[in-house]
């Protein structure tokens, strides 16, 4: 029986498929899931597993053999559509945490503007679920954790420049993620 991927069980199935030897990426990505599912409430309860699911597959693209492009999130979001995987879920591990910066930056854009981006509040939980864990699964504000990505990176490589763009669209995606948590309403 082939896993539902778009619910959390499946989801982790996959991911721990791939991913534990990647060490920290493996406790990172177990740290996100834990972190998507204490911000679900900021989602429409309907949407609650699909969010926990992407935050489970976000990071797949950078098993070894899934590499394709070496760009994360487009190498999983093609894996995941070769699985059959249902289209919203390949869609947001696609554009999570800001994407399109990355892939412009890559020459990419084309092949990441197969997948159509969502401004919705699940891609945005996605997003903060990603932008407060640290590498290696630590619990990390949003400015310690792009402190963290810059100075993991070299100044002027492919991801500096791109987490520096993004850096507004992803603090508003985590800014809009926390007024849906205090007032609890996702819409």
């Amino acid at each position: 029986m082939p896993l539902a991927l778009d619910t959390s069980q499946g989801a982790a199935e996959l991911a721990e498929s791939l991913l534990p030897p990647l060490g920290n990426r493996w406790l990172h990505t177990q740290a996100v899931a834990a972190r998507a599912r204490e911000a679900s409430a900021a989602v429409p309860e309907a949407e609650r597993d699909l969010l926990v699911a992407s935050a489970w597959l976000h990071d797949i693209g950078y098993a070894p053999e899934l590499r394709d492009t070496g760009f994360h999130p487009l190498d999983g979001a093609r894996h995941l559509e070769s699985l059959g995987a249902p289209d919203r879920l390949v869609r947001l591990v696609a554009h999570h945490s800001g994407a399109v910066y990355e892939a412009e930056q890559r020459g990419l854009s084309a092949e990441l503007d197969v997948y159509d981006r969502e401004d919705s509040p699940i891609l945005d939980a996605l997003i903060y679920a990603d932008m407060t864990t640290g590498p290696a699964g630590q619990s990390f504000d949003f400015d310690r954790r792009m402190d963290e990505i810059l100075d993991r990176y070299e100044v002027g490589s492919v991801v500096h420049v791109a987490i520096s763009k993004a850096r507004p669209y992803l603090g508003a995606a985590v800014e809009r993620t926390r007024d849906r948590l205090r007032s609890d309403q996702p819409m």
